[in-house]
């Protein structure tokens, strides 16, 4: 339970970009000027998997990572709320009263100026303010990054058409990190052991899937970063029922069937391509390390 004073920014914060970062950063110097906390109160799962359950995986971080990251931004607490029918259909005042104040117990909040809630999307950033001065709760509304209207606006939109588009480094631009994906690494049909190229395979899950293809990539795991080269796809020269992330690791030997690895994307080096038979395809797989090599070492 949350005790004591606690001012919060409230949002989604996939991908925890430096949007974000700016807002958590400033809400923990507002928090620690009257001596309160500083917490970011998210929602789970994404309030648009809940409204369009259908679409496709499209989540920037898992959840895990969204809140290590905003730990990392200067939040003392994260507090997830469960997105439901009941929250979905609270009005903007109901909003404010039963769950800030009454449930949370919040001292204060804080938002971008963009920020939408209650049902409908019904309130918006200058009508929370006047919520919250109505029931004792201090309120502060964030400009984007800079406190400017001219400042770059970072958004969580763009940088999901980066990954998509294959642009992990624009989309690493607007994270202020490698965009990266983490998982357990699954055991897979060896293919890659008998071409002289092992991989560590894992699945995506809710993350949004990137431009199909190969990339440049440095994967931590346990504490150890290691360059490597990535494949993610539905391997069209051996056929494969689902897109899988294959990472082949550099001068790394080693089981990692079981493993949780984290895969930070440098830059996408080519399409997913079929190919005549296995030949072609471990030599053009020493292409990619090579080229990989190159890029990482740059």
């Amino acid at each position: 339970m949350v005790t004591g004073p606690l001012i919060a920014a409230i949002g989604n914060f996939d991908g925890v970009h430096r949007g974000h970062q700016f807002v958590m950063e400033r809400t923990a110097t507002i928090a620690r000027e009257p001596g309160a906390r500083a917490g970011a109160v998210v929602f789970d799962p994404h309030p648009r998997r809940f409204f369009r359950p259908d679409d496709p995986p499209f989540l920037i971080t898992t959840p895990a990572s969204r809140n290590a990251h905003l730990l990392a931004s200067g939040a003392d607490v994260v507090i997830p709320l469960v997105f439901d029918a009941e929250l979905a259909a609270l009005t903007p005042e109901a909003f404010v009263r039963d769950i800030l104040k009454d449930k949370l117990g919040l001292a204060g909040v804080v938002v971008g100026r963009d920020f939408r809630f209650g049902k409908g999307r019904a309130g918006d950033a200058a009508g929370l303010e006047d919520l919250c001065a109505a029931h004792g709760l201090a309120s502060f509304v964030l400009d984007p990054v800079g406190g400017t209207s001219n400042a770059e606006k970072f958004g969580s939109t763009a940088i999901r058409e980066a990954i998509r588009a294959g642009a992990v480094d624009r989309a690493g631009g607007m994270l202020g990190r490698l965009w990266s994906v983490s998982g357990v690494v699954e055991e897979g049909r060896r293919l890659g052991r008998t071409l002289g190229f092992p991989t560590a395979n894992m699945a995506l899950g809710d993350i949004i899937e990137p431009r199909r293809g190969v990339y440049a990539v440095r994967a931590d795991i346990e504490g150890r970063s290691i360059n490597g080269v990535a494949n993610f796809g539905r391997k069209p020269t051996v056929g494969s029922d689902a897109p899988l992330l294959e990472v082949h690791l550099f001068d790394f030997s080693g089981d990692l069937y079981g493993k949780s690895i984290e895969v930070g994307f440098f830059q996408f080096i080519r399409d997913e391509m079929k190919f005549d038979g296995l030949d072609s395809l471990k030599a053009q797989i020493a292409i990619d390390s090579g080229a990989a090599r190159r890029i990482l070492k740059n």
